[in-house]
């Protein structure tokens, strides 16, 4: 990766395409769940309305979707759970 753009990486405010970069994803993917509203917070900036991302909210959505899912949060697991015992059925 280039010095330049390990700089914009860096820095507190990312664009569409510098937020699809730091998250490893496509633009297209970021645009999709902007538009379904699914994914990290975004807002527009300036005159222009261009569609901005702020690096610390990227990170903590980061963290939302890993505590939310059950292979990295053991909590979660059904593995983690103890096997339920079925009731003896009842004579008809």
């Amino acid at each position: 990766m280039s010095d330049q753009r390990r700089a914009k990486i860096e820095a507190a405010f990312f664009n569409v395409e510098d937020a699809a970069t730091y998250l490893g994803i496509s633009t297209n993917t970021l645009y999709v769940w902007r538009h379904r509203r699914q994914g990290p917070p975004s807002f527009r900036m300036g005159p222009g309305g261009r569609v901005m991302y702020r690096r610390d909210l990227l990170d903590a959505w980061l963290g939302e979707q890993q505590a939310a899912d059950s292979r990295s949060n053991t909590a979660l697991s059904p593995l983690a759970k103890a096997p339920q015992r079925r009731s003896p059925r009842r004579a008809a």
